[in-house]
């Protein structure tokens, strides 16, 4: 995914200005590295909005999104956001670090697992999923970053199991994680046994309820004088 973002240069640098900026509506940056082989390394400090940067952070691809950040008076720079920091109380945004990069070569990043279907170990079986990693990292051309790797569970068995060496063939990626590592897999839920009572413990006694006394209605002789009603039964 491709995004755009205005900046602007910075002349000056410190807290002071740091503390401007943020009172004007932007926060301090800084773009890092070469865009091309054989271009001198430039850092330039810049001023952006931090309101359109964390739209593009949360967005599918997040800090995995080619930015054409557009500097006012210096051109554009194809970058991706190396770091940013958040205020701890309020997690508004107080700074953001970008990195150029060649759309021609290949770069490693870290891109999420995400899983379709339900596992026939699961369903049928009574297995349970065991998501053991949630990320893989891979190496792959900017433009070709996938947003997530997706694994079809919907054939897995029990104790069946995914690897990144499974989800890597066919792929216009590399992985650079571990071709042997288990990505996820279908196992036997563990029963869990209630502990035996302790030996020559006694079971506690059934508390019971006291039988309730009953009234009876006395009976209308003929001459139409009700019975007098009959005693209830004694508690013993």
């Amino acid at each position: 995914m491709e995004a755009t973002l205005e900046a602007i240069k910075r002349e000056t640098r410190g807290k002071n200005e740091a503390r401007r900026l943020r009172a004007a509506g932007k926060i301090p940056a800084v773009v890092y590295g070469a865009q091309k082989e054989g271009d001198a390394i430039a850092n330039v400090p810049l001023a952006v909005d931090p309101k359109p940067l964390l739209r593009i952070l949360h967005s599918s691809s997040g800090v995995n999104t080619i930015i054409t950040l557009k500097v006012d008076g210096a051109g554009d720079a194809r970058v991706l956001v190396k770091d940013f920091l958040l205020d701890p109380v309020s997690h508004s945004m107080l700074h953001a670090d970008f990195v150029r990069v060649n759309l021609e070569r290949r770069i490693n990043v870290t891109v999420p697992i995400v899983i379709k279907g339900e596992p026939r170990g699961v369903k049928v079986e009574g297995g349970v999923l065991d998501f053991v990693h949630r990320e893989i990292e891979l190496q792959t051309l900017p433009l070709e970053i996938p947003n997530s790797v997706e694994i079809d569970v919907s054939n897995l068995g029990l104790n069946d199991a995914v690897y990144v060496r499974d989800v890597a063939q066919g792929a216009n990626w590399v992985p650079v994680s571990d071709v042997d590592m288990m990505i996820l897999h279908v196992i036997t839920p563990r029963l869990v046994e209630e502990p035996a009572a302790a030996e020559g413990a006694v079971a506690a006694p059934v508390a019971t309820t006291a039988e309730p006394e009953v009234i009876k209605k006395g009976k209308t002789d003929k001459e139409g004088e009700a019975a007098p009603a009959a005693k209830g039964k004694d508690k013993k």
